[in-house]
């Protein structure tokens, strides 16, 4: 077993620093091609359904790389680990910016979800590691403005860059931004974890390859020339690949991911709370655009710009309700948050809104509340696990997460789709057949957040078991 070294209170700084920067430009990529589709689809001369692998592929190859980071944390320096995610981000940013076809940028796509991928459970895993427990809050609350505002920012960003060039300055963008992270990341990064060097378990790594159906059944089930049957026999080889994997990792005395941090019944509650949360702020940051458009009839361009206040909110509250949960308790902070997004979802649903900047004012009520839930939640999950766990428990947290957050999209996506074409085929008109639609999507995530705020009424506040 190999020890971390010790850091002085400067250093650490700059360490946080340097790796919240590279993290915080790592995740704005996950959010930001949505914006340039029209673009590429011309570009390249391929369809909506091809362009929209950019950001399906990203976030399925991004979720099968997570449960290999406790792994890659036990078996390499951080210091190591962070500069080959980064250089691995940059290589595949480099593919993306040479690519003559959109293939070709695809294969950059996937190495740069590899990349975030270990680094989105790694980062938090050493935040957790590196902070006392009484400051676990006001950190993870600054790791927060990373997880939740990249979400938000990544549309207004890549909307700004594109108006003044074209798609691949964006790529230039955040190639500058990670290389010059990686420069400064081998002056100031340590290795900060405690290594224990264990064999790679390839069956594992094999079995959790169950995710990748799991999550192509998920983004194609809402598409209207979606192959029912075929999708149904793939979701069940994937059911059946991820249970012999969830079997291996409770059998096998090294683990890739060690489940049973799901023992722990607080940690479990913490895990469903994260992910609440998580879907109710990517389905505002995707569906209100929509409704902001097909409903209020404005530009893409202000569809765009509505979302700064709601993403502002969120990254000002983040470090404050990391804050308010060491001074208050975990619990209570997060009965707030859920208590503000049950309450913007009820609104929506019991209202017809035809004011946008009413929309503005909910969708910042939804993504306040979800700064004093999410990663409180993830901090008093981790708080409820023995130090080491810690790894395996972000790691969990930040896949489920992912997964959630992905079915709340297919299923919002789902829902508007056909309550929409009820609509016309009712002989309602095209804009009151999708107010029909929103709505059906409203009143859906208000009874999800009603059931966030029942497992957040669940919860204990725990002392750290890491001691």
């Amino acid at each position: 077993m190999e020890t971390k070294q010790a850091m002085s209170s400067g250093w650490r700084f700059w360490f946080i620093v340097t790796m919240l920067i590279g993290t915080f430009t790592m995740s704005i990529s996950q959010s930001s091609l949505s914006t340039a589709y029209p673009t590429l689809i011309n570009y390249f001369g391929i369809s909506a359904d091809t362009v929209q692998w950019l950001t399906t592929g990203f976030m399925i190859v991004m979720c099968i790389t997570m449960p290999i980071s406790p792994w890659l944390l036990n078996n390499l320096s951080f210091k190591t680990l962070f500069i080959s995610v980064l250089v691995l981000f940059d290589v595949g940013t480099l593919i993306i910016l040479a690519a003559p076809t959109f293939w070709v940028m695809l294969v950059g796509r996937v190495m740069e979800a590899m990349a975030v991928g270990v680094l989105f459970p790694s980062y938090q895993t050493v935040l957790l590691e590196i902070t006392p427990e009484e400051k676990r809050g006001t950190i993870m609350g600054i790791a927060g403005l990373v997880m939740g505002s990249a979400l938000a920012c990544g549309p207004i960003i890549s909307g700004i860059v594109l108006n003044y060039t074209t798609w691949r300055g964006l790529f230039v963008f955040f190639m500058v931004v990670i290389t010059l992270i990686l420069g400064v990341s081998f002056l100031v990064m340590r290795d900060v974890m405690p290594r224990i060097a264990t064999k790679l378990d390839w069956l594992s790594i094999c079995y959790s390859l169950g995710l990748i159906g799991v999550l192509y059944c998920i983004t194609e089930i809402g598409k209207l020339e979606a192959n029912g049957a075929v999708l149904l026999i793939i979701m069940l080889g994937s059911l059946i690949l991820l249970t012999l994997f969830v079997r291996r990792q409770l059998s096998i005395s090294n683990p890739l991911l060690d489940l049973r941090v799901m023992k722990v019944f607080n940690y479990d509650l913490a895990v469903l709370l994260t992910g609440f949360s998580y879907i109710s702020l990517i389905v505002v940051t995707i569906i209100f655009p929509l409704y902001y458009q097909d409903v209020l009839g404005v530009t893409p361009f202000i569809s765009g710009m509505a979302l700064v206040p709601g993403a502002a909110l969120l990254s000002i509250l983040n470090p404050i309700t990391g804050t308010l949960a060491d001074k208050i308790g975990f619990k209570p902070t997060m009965l707030i948050g859920m208590l503000m997004i049950v309450i913007g979802w009820g609104l929506l649903a019991l209202l017809t809104i035809h004011q946008i900047w009413i929309m503005i004012a909910l969708a910042m009520l939804i993504e306040g509340g979800n700064a004093f839930v999410m990663m409180p939640a993830v901090t008093l999950g981790a708080n409820s696990l023995p130090t080491q766990l810690i790894s395996h428990g972000t790691a969990v947290i930040t896949t489920v997460r992912q997964v959630l957050g992905s079915t709340g999209v297919a299923v919002a996506t789902l829902i508007l789709v056909n309550f929409t074409k009820m609509g016309t085929a009712a002989g309602k008109s095209l804009t009151a057949a999708n107010q029909a639609g929103f709505h059906a999507v409203y009143w859906t995530f208000f009874g999800v957040a009603l059931v966030g705020l029942l497992i957040a009424g669940l919860l204990r506040n725990t002392q750290d078991h890491s001691k």
